[in-house]
């Protein structure tokens, strides 16, 4: 081992950048879920009959429903557009997260981080 440090580290000096580094990541991940956590991702399903908004916590925040399509005689049609909505939502806050992610990580896979 090299005096006073780790190997490849090269003593304080880097390890001053690496900590640097570390906590202007951090200032950015935070930055990056305030910013995530503001924006909202619409879908719509039935040609608009339901519509799904989640924001980026994946969280679904508004549920809307036209009123023509909500027949007693068939709620499994209501369902499925409901159920279709939501996901698609739910699809779209997921891959924005991943892509912010990547552009703040550079593209490093770092499983549990969001």
């Amino acid at each position: 081992m090299a005096r006073g440090g780790f190997p490849g580290f090269g003593g304080g000096a880097n390890m001053n950048n690496l900590m640097k580094t570390a906590q202007k990541f951090q200032q950015q991940m935070e930055e990056m879920q305030k910013e995530l956590e503001n924006k909202r991702y619409e879908e719509k399903a039935g040609g608009g009959a339901v519509t799904a908004v989640a924001n980026g916590k994946k969280q679904i925040v508004d549920l809307k429903i036209a009123q023509d399509v909500v027949d007693p005689d068939d709620v499994e049609m209501l369902q499925d557009l409901i159920l279709t909505a939501v996901n698609a939502a739910l699809r779209k806050a997921e891959a924005d997260t991943a892509n912010q992610m990547g552009k703040l990580t550079g593209g490093l896979n770092i499983p549990g981080l969001f």
